[in-house]
């Protein structure tokens, strides 16, 4: 997790003044969602392993975080797809 936020926040161009807006805002956006960094690590995972089944995915430029906006959480994920699976095995639920 803390390998993802470092990623993120490398991407942010800006003086020490905006990195710590960031870095804010994403400690608020976890707060009023009441997700911790463990729970969003492990939601992380699991959509690694759901989208795999189905396609090849770059998991190195995997981004997954928590927007807010007029009081409403959202789970934004960004996946570089390399390729669909052509072949996918029905599993039975």
């Amino acid at each position: 997790m803390l390998d993802f936020l470092t990623r993120l926040l490398k991407r942010h161009c800006g003086g020490s003044k905006d990195l710590a807006k960031e870095r804010l805002r994403l400690v608020l956006v976890h707060d009023r969602a009441n997700i911790s960094p463990e729970l969003l690590q492990l939601l992380k995972d699991d959509l690694v392993r759901t989208i795999s089944r189905y396609m090849e995915i770059d998991e190195k430029g995997l981004e997954v975080t928590l927007d807010t906006s007029d009081n409403a959480v959202a789970l934004v994920a960004s996946i570089p797809v390399r390729r669909v699976k052509r072949a996918v095995k029905m599993a039975s639920v």
